[in-house]
């Protein structure tokens, strides 16, 4: 079977589904899909099975009703891909923010170069983002150097939803014990990644602004990011970080 699925949470991506759905089934080495929607008004889902008629052995799905927040839709991607075998199991963006073209590389840094998450890095060289006001690049830039000054991780982009992991990682975490459903999520995800050393790496992207549908990102979910972290660094030096 493929060892390789891309979990893709989707809320109102009608706009976005197909093409995104189509670019990654045209990848080479192939790489699966997930489509964990919660319950979107628009149709997305319905979009979603029409598309498994035609592929049904690479597209899968999971419908929820309403939405539950980011983390929730990951976590339940993440054990529906444990549970079906799949060894490299990616995140990313609906709206081709992430470019699926780099799906390829974050998977390189894992199967050839030995990481066990590969991070699709906007600070890593420099700063690679495309569309955002310059307000938006500012809180997301310095949010990073606020976690890495918090939390001592060794990441430029803690807050990126572009990501790899090998399994291993993710039977390692406790993943029900993830607190954050917001982006503050991944951030939590790279931290307890890090304190249980697992090697980690960032691939350069670039990340360009959604041109259609609309944006989930608001100040208030920066405002978790922020203040989670110091709750998640207090919390860690309670906790014993040793896989079984």
């Amino acid at each position: 079977m493929n060892s390789r699925i891309v979990i893709i949470p989707t809320y109102n991506e009608i706009e976005n589904i197909q093409a995104i759905i189509e670019k990654v089934l045209s990848l080479e080495p192939v790489f699966d899909l997930l489509i964990v929607d919660d319950g979107s008004p628009d149709g997305t889902a319905s979009e979603v099975k029409r598309l498994q008629t035609q592929h049904p052995n690479r597209i899968h799905l999971l419908e929820r009703k309403g939405k539950l927040g980011l983390g929730t839709a990951y976590i339940a991607g993440f054990k529906y891909a444990l549970a079906h075998g799949y060894e490299y199991i990616f995140e990313m963006d609906a709206d081709f923010s992430h470019n699926p073209d780099d799906l390829v590389r974050l998977y390189d840094a894992c199967h050839e170069k030995g990481a066990f998450m590969a991070i699709g890095s906007r600070y890593i060289n420099g700063v690679n983002v495309v569309n955002w006001p310059i307000g938006r690049v500012l809180m997301s830039y310095f949010a990073g150097h606020y976690v890495r000054f918090v939390t001592g991780m060794p990441v430029q982009d803690a807050t990126a939803g572009f990501v790899c992991y090998r399994r291993n990682v993710l039977e390692t975490i406790p993943l029900d014990r993830i607190k954050f459903i917001g982006y503050a999520f991944q951030v939590e995800m790279k931290f307890t990644t890090w304190k249980y050393g697992f090697k980690m790496t960032e691939v350069p992207i670039i990340f360009t602004d959604r041109t259609k549908g609309t944006s989930k990102m608001s100040a208030n979910i920066f405002q978790e990011a922020i203040f989670g972290v110091i709750q998640m660094k207090i919390s860690s030096l309670f906790k014993r970080y040793q896989a079984s």
